[in-house]
């Protein structure tokens, strides 16, 4: 399964009623400015100069604007400027508790139910990461990454399952894209996906659950040295800045 932003949002637009291509188009660039670190949680979301960027009228940009807010990316507060939703360190750590877990009951369902064939298409993903890695190319690794998830989710069997993770991937992924950038980071999730694959293709459903609950934990380990966790951007929270009278 392949995961790119456009089927991020392609998901999430099918969540959402009447929003149209170019609603998807800005949400989509939006999204991944904040996930690639260009907009930092606490940043001001111009609604006029994104319309001026999209040669388009605000109304696009607020249903837009709206969209990420329903996935926990954007904050719309009464009278202000939209900002980049801050996430705290408690927040986070729940989110990872929960993923812990849902991964591990992920890793259970593969070794238990998956075809030997379905296991073998991880490698295709390991492969991309390899790639990634060879050429230190963060995004490429970053994706791939993301997909490589989205496959076990897939191969594992249980439909809600699958939904519940996808529900839980948006409101962290600039965090995980940052952390990844660590040193290190990359090499040591490479390796420890590969142990991972052969865990599944050798049914050893205790060593995949160590694995897998290890990856998801080192994550969370790697976010809590983020410098801008439970923080802000530079400029301060919204709250702290002045008050800004533009309709949203």
């Amino acid at each position: 399964m392949e995961v790119s932003m456009h089927s991020i949002f392609a998901n999430a637009l099918e969540r959402s009623a009447n929003l149209d291509s170019l609603v998807g188009s800005i949400a989509e660039w939006v999204g991944l400015a904040i996930i690639d670190g260009r907009l930092r949680p606490g940043d001001d979301l111009n609604s006029v100069a994104l319309s001026r960027q999209f040669k388009t009228s605000r109304t696009p940009v607020r249903e837009a604007l709206m969209l990420l807010e329903k996935e926990g990316l954007v904050t719309i507060p009464p009278r202000r400027r939209p900002y980049v939703t801050p996430i705290s360190l408690r927040e986070v750590r729940e989110i990872y508790q929960v993923r812990a877990h849902l991964y591990i009951l992920v890793a259970d369902l593969i070794v238990t139910q998956a075809s030997d064939e379905a296991i073998h298409t991880l490698w295709e993903h390991q492969a991309r990461l390899e790639e990634a890695v060879k050429n230190n190319d963060l995004d490429a690794y970053f994706w791939s990454n993301l997909s490589f998830r989205a496959t076990e989710a897939e191969i594992c069997g249980n439909l809600y399952l699958q939904q519940m993770l996808s529900s839980l991937g948006l409101r962290t992924l600039h965090l995980r894209h940052h952390t990844l950038s660590y040193p290190g980071r990359m090499e040591r999730s490479l390796k420890d996906h590969a142990r991972l694959i052969q865990a599944y293709e050798e049914r050893d459903s205790s060593l995949a659950q160590s694995l897998t609950r290890s990856l998801v934990l080192r994550g969370l380990a790697s976010i809590e040295q983020a410098e801008w966790v439970n923080g802000q951007s530079e400029r301060g929270t919204p709250a702290e800045r002045e008050e800004e009278s533009e309709e949203f």
